[in-house]
């Protein structure tokens, strides 16, 4: 009998063979970094691989920005196919909601949209955001968050900024079953781009972190140099 894990390609180049061939399916993936290392663009690689193969996908962005801004944003790239959005991707804008709700909405809020929609790739962009709403809520949110995820057939991955001095976002590191880490160093004048797989449950993986650039052509790619 075959016990191994289900896997779905992550649509990043270099990646799934850091992690025995894509990500667990279903699960929940952080993607952490601070302002400019590629957590956006990671996820639209992500829903873009799955488009492709025929895959519905959910983004749901945090910030108050209207789909026209994130067609704007993702036209830079060739790999994003702009006749995808609102069709094999779904974009739902939950700031306002953020400001004049609760834990309890924001997560029925979330819950509806992904049983209308009934997606195998979940994004939310960034989840860290919600923090500075939710305040003393936010840990409640997280864990009850991932538990209504985990439940649905799909494979999500959550972006979280990190504040000065921290790797990642402790919060919701404990809750979800991996995180792959985004970081920028300035090493000779020049700032270079790693990817880092810190935690995947039930998945061998490459460990240290990994050279990555960020293309027009195809968005972010893993570097080869090292593994």
């Amino acid at each position: 009998m075959n016990t191994g894990l289900q896997r779905i390609p992550s649509g990043i180049d270099g990646l799934d063979e850091m992690i025995k061939g894509g990500f667990p399916f279903p699960s929940v993936v952080l993607v952490a970094g601070s302002a400019g290392t590629g957590k956006t663009t990671f996820a639209m690689n992500f829903l873009m691989e799955g488009a492709k193969r025929g895959e519905q996908g959910l983004f749901f962005t945090t910030l108050s920005e209207p789909t026209q801004w994130m067609l704007r944003y993702a036209g830079q790239f060739d790999f994003v196919k702009k006749d995808y959005f609102g069709n094999e991707i779904r974009y739902e804008d939950m700031g306002l909601l953020l400001q004049r709700e609760g834990y309890e909405e924001l997560l029925d809020f979330i819950d509806d949209k992904i049983a209308e929609t009934m997606p195998q790739r979940i994004v939310i962009d960034p989840i860290t955001v919600v923090g500075a709403f939710l305040e003393e809520d936010y840990r409640l949110f997280l864990f009850e968050l991932t538990n209504l995820l985990k439940n649905w057939q799909a494979t999500t991955v959550l972006t979280g900024e990190v504040k000065p001095g921290e790797p990642y976002p402790a919060q919701i590191s404990y809750a979800v079953d991996s995180v792959v880490i985004l970081s920028m160093e300035e090493e000779e004048g020049t700032r270079r781009k790693y990817l880092e797989v810190l935690k995947m449950r039930g998945t061998d993986h490459t460990a240290g972190r990994q050279p990555l650039t960020i293309t027009q052509k195809d968005g972010v790619i893993v570097l080869k140099s090292r593994f």
